[in-house]
């Protein structure tokens, strides 16, 4: 990094998950950097950025009134992908860009969720569970598992992490279904049977896996009269967000057997937790498999991240228009101190 970034203050929020690059490069570049703890309330987080050239976030909420206590705000640099917790109409307003880093993790995910499908056909978590309770069990009907081959995958969503879930599920020999309205019949990936509803789709898979982002039209898509219309037996994977699933009528689906099981990455609330928290009734069942938002941990994805956000930082201390990748409308919608990549 050669230009000096001496007096330059930036905060990032969620330090629980580590940046060592992007932390040690703006500190050795002189910048002075303020790293906040999961959970900050809104008005110490207001209270930091007042003063702050660049705002980094990956879970934090950033509110209207946090943006309208910054004074000197470059940007807002979302080092993940989903921009929901940030108001970015508020952001637009004042003229301060928002961007994400949208591809770092895009194949990591797809094979995240398609181990937690794998997992639960095959019964992964009660089976280890009684290794290591008994040391051995024998081939019993509470160990027998199924196979992915000749079964239906339903995708909500087909953008790159669906494309990719769907290639893994094609090498399975998995039948592959897909509801999209954002994707058009000239860009329809070939062997992906095209469901025109999300309501026509659901009733016709084995399991059905969510790569849709969150937004006003995303969020709750998948409630109660959904999953009802599920296949009794049917698997639910979601590691996009835990918004876009009605999550207390999940909960019901499998404690009621409706569906036979579900492997979860993302939820509403985070951090999960065994009580106390609206979900906490799924660690006690066999057939679900909790994750804690870790699908696109991994040290080649993290490479990534953290060379992405460090150049998004440079671009914008060194007053430089911020590099968009995303396809995102709202991030799309800016007009102040971006460029659109593709």
């Amino acid at each position: 990094m050669s230009a000096s970034l001496a007096g330059f203050k930036v905060v990032r929020t969620d330090r629980e998950l580590e940046m060592q690059v992007v932390d040690t490069a703006l500190r050795q570049a002189g910048a002075s950097l303020v790293v906040l703890p999961d959970g900050i309330p809104e008005d110490v987080l207001a209270r930091e950025v007042a003063d702050a050239d660049l705002l980094l976030m990956c879970y934090a909420r950033i509110s209207a009134p946090v943006i309208g206590a910054a004074t000197k705000l470059r940007a807002i640099v979302k080092y993940g992908v989903g921009i929901d917790a940030i108001d970015v109409d508020a952001a637009r307003a004042r003229r301060i860009p928002v961007v994400n880093v949208p591809a770092y993790a895009e194949e990591t995910v797809a094979e995240g969720a398609f181990a937690l499908l794998m997992a639960l056909f095959k019964r992964f978590k009660p089976i280890q569970a009684a290794m290591q309770r008994e040391g051995w069990i024998w081939p019993q009907p509470p160990w027998l598992a199924s196979d992915l081959n000749g079964k239906t995958l339903g995708l909500v969503g087909l953008g790159r992490i669906g494309r990719s879930m769907a290639r893994m599920a094609g090498a399975f020999r998995m039948r592959v279904r897909a509801f999209d309205p954002h994707v058009d019949a000239a860009a329809w990936p070939a062997g992906v049977e095209r469901a025109p509803t999300l309501a026509a789709l659901l009733p016709l898979c084995d399991a059905v896996s969510v790569h849709c982002v969150l937004n006003a039209g995303t969020r709750g898509l998948i409630g109660a009269a959904e999953l009802a219309a599920m296949r009794p037996g049917a698997l639910l994977v979601n590691v996009s967000r835990g918004e876009i699933v009605d999550e207390a009528a999940l909960v019901r689906a499998l404690q009621s057997g409706h569906l036979g099981g579900a492997a979860l990455d993302v939820y509403g609330q985070e951090p999960l937790a065994p009580q106390g928290h609206p979900m906490s009734p799924l660690y006690a069942m066999d057939q679900v498999l909790l994750w804690p938002h870790l699908t696109f941990y991994t040290r080649e994805a993290m490479q990534r991240l953290e060379q992405e956000t460090l150049a998004r930082c440079l671009e914008a201390l060194h007053g430089e228009p911020l590099t968009v990748h995303s396809r995102d409308p709202r991030l799309r919608a800016q007009s102040h101190g971006v460029r659109f990549v593709d």
